[in-house]
């Protein structure tokens, strides 16, 4: 729930006072070494996606259309491929 309302003057003024404090972390422990040994950078990161108008050969779309359900998301690996490739 998006809230329009914006911070009384005393919520600043509480705001202002927690500027250059550090913040107390006493009371967290410390992660075991052997926790980062597994962990991936990324792993829950999915690109956004916008809906697009793309003009495609009808050839080329019954071909995507006959690989099953999820054609644009083939569409999309299709291009995502090209695109690291390039990069490469």
């Amino acid at each position: 729930m998006a809230s329009d309302s914006k911070l009384t003057d005393n919520q600043m003024q509480q705001l202002h006072a927690l500027q250059d404090r550090e913040p107390d972390t006493q009371d967290i422990p410390e992660a075991p070494t052997e926790n980062w040994q597994r962990a991936h950078r990324g792993a829950f990161w999915k690109p956004r996606k916008e809906a697009i108008s793309l003009r495609v050969d009808m050839d080329v779309l019954d071909w995507l259309r006959q690989q099953g359900p999820g054609y644009q998301t083939t569409i999309n690996r299709i291009l995502r491929e090209r695109m690291q490739a390039e990069h490469r």
